[in-house]
Parts: C-alpha cells; structure tokens; sequence
C-alpha cells in the first residue's frame, strides 16, 4: 500500500503518486532490496491492517535493516525510509518480471476478449 499509486494517501500511499507503482507485490519490493544489498525478510502471511483485499497477491510484509546497532545506516545512500521507498518505486517496473508481463498480458486480454464476444452472440 505504501508504494501503491492506486491507493490514497488515507488508504495508505507515503510516496507521491506520479512516483508510485501499480500494485507492487512483496517479492519484488524484496527483489530489489534484496539487489541493493540490504538485509532483507520476508513475512508471507502478514497483511496491511487496512487493506480490504485478502488475496495472496495483497500478502506479504518486507522488512529491512535501515541502521546498524550503532545507528548508522547500513547502505549511505539511503538514510531514510522514505529513500528506500523511492528507490523501490523507480526500480520495480524495471524489473524483467514487470516487462515481460506488460507485454504478453496486452495480447492476451485483446484475445480473450475476442473470444468472449463471439460466444456471447453465437448464444443469442
């Protein structure tokens, strides 16, 4: 929900919606943290209090080790939560997972829907 730009800002969105993704999942927030080289955990079963939505793909809470025991933070180039938020944001629909769906699922939708149009008016 953070970096989801189909969300508000009282839904949950903490970053601008010109840099939000559409429906981000936990593994690939995790993906890229993961690239970056951050310690990362991912808890599959967790779910964010207020999505109403209780699908697996909604499912799933990424935690990340931003500061070390002495405070300071494991990578320098993101101090803030908020930048690894950014971060995440820009690189997701970079991934090779996100092109690859982009480009089969447009062909696919036009098909099906030709095809449910035919058999709609064969039935009639």
């Amino acid at each position: 929900a953070y970096l989801n730009n189909k969300k508000t800002i009282a839904e949950g969105r903490r970053i601008p919606i010109d840099k939000a993704v559409e429906n981000p999942t936990s593994t690939e927030i995790q993906d890229v943290c993961a690239a970056v080289g951050f310690n990362v955990l991912l808890e599959k079963n967790k779910m964010y209090p207020r999505e109403w939505n209780r699908d697996a793909q909604y499912r799933g809470r990424v935690r990340i080790q931003l500061k070390q025991d002495d405070g300071n933070p494991c990578l320098p180039q993101f101090p803030t939560r908020k930048s690894v938020m950014l971060y995440a944001a820009e690189t997701i629909p970079k991934l090779k997972t996100r092109t690859q769906k982009m480009g089969g699922s447009d062909q696919s939708l036009q098909q099906g829907e030709g095809g449910k149009k035919g058999k709609g008016k064969k039935k009639k």
